[in-house]
């Protein structure tokens, strides 16, 4: 069983404007809901936000960050910190409920939410803070990230850049004639085979990672699949882009990604259009099931990834 949240990270009170509940498709994520008059007064106050704007100029995504607090109050960015880095969680959902279809407004609040935590990370895919794609029938990438039919292996964010990757945030802004696709996540906790993996020779080992073109990242990173951080016991892989020396290291990667995507502990948790997920980036690894083939397929998401403040 785990245990609750700590009081401490509840900051919440009576005049809260948001609560928490469980997750209905995973037993550690819990889920936000923020009153509808609080996310209707932060999306007027910040309409005229230019997206570029956020783009090009920093410490605007701040003022969306604060815009969101004086809405829902400053106890939800203490609430949301708390719970993304208290190891028995370490994630949670948010949305905006209907309340508006707006691409720009979901990039604001995505936006508002992330800056919460802290800093977003540059992602060199878009060339800003935040990356757009879209799933759709065909596909011709150098990556399993915009393959429909093909399940994306677990793995984490962040092993090919040098910068910290502390967190990450998905959000779904569109869909059509998706069946499948969901989001999988696997907390360390509860992956059976951890041990056997993590006091392997190779399992604190640095291994090379190097990202593909369509990345557009150059640098070339060694790092352990296992580590300890103030989070605990962390971990970073992901099976396209690691490069093993031989072939007992590659059958280690091997052993260890179908370990993952075998164990029990990996969920299968729907999105709805106009929600998200956090979780912390160092304890869980995310994938995605395959979607059955629709040629009218159409999926749009929003990334972001980032440290914390």
């Amino acid at each position: 069983m785990n245990a609750p949240l700590p009081a401490a990270l509840l900051a919440g009170n009576d005049k809260s404007r948001f609560q928490l509940s469980a997750h209905p498709d995973h037993h550690r994520i819990l889920h936000v809901t923020v009153e509808c008059d609080a996310l209707l007064g932060f999306l007027h106050d910040v309409r005229k936000v230019d997206v570029q704007n956020l783009e090009y100029v920093p410490f605007m995504r701040y003022e969306l960050a604060s815009a969101f607090a004086k809405h829902v109050g400053e106890d939800f960015a203490t609430t949301i910190n708390g719970i993304v880095k208290y190891r028995q969680h370490g994630g949670f959902t948010v949305g905006l409920q209907g309340l508006t279809a707006d691409a720009d407004d979901f990039v604001r609040f995505g936006t508002a939410v992330g800056h919460l935590l802290g800093p977003s990370n540059h992602d060199a895919m878009s060339g800003t803070y935040y990356a757009r794609f879209v799933v759709r029938h065909t596909d011709n990438s150098d990556s399993y990230l915009r393959q429909a039919y093909r399940l994306f292996t677990m793995h984490t964010d962040g092993t090919f850049v040098t910068e910290a990757t502390d967190w990450l945030l998905m959000m779904k802004f569109a869909e059509q004639n998706a069946v499948g696709g969901e989001s999988r996540f696997l907390h360390l906790d509860d992956w059976e085979e951890l041990n056997q993996f993590v006091s392997h020779r190779l399992g604190t080992q640095p291994f090379l990672y190097k990202a593909p073109g369509s990345k557009n990242v150059s640098d070339q990173v060694e790092r352990p699949v296992f580590f300890q951080n103030e989070f605990g016991l962390s971990l970073s892989f992901i099976d396209q882009f690691v490069q093993p020396r031989n072939r007992e290291e590659a059958a280690f990667l091997n052993a260890l990604s179908t370990s993952m995507e075998a164990s029990s502990g990996t969920k299968e948790v729907s999105l709805p259009v106009g929600d998200l997920v956090v979780l912390n980036n160092y304890f869980y690894v995310h994938g995605r099931a395959p979607f059955e083939k629709n040629e009218a397929l159409f999926r749009e998401l929003m990334r972001q990834r980032g440290m914390f403040a």
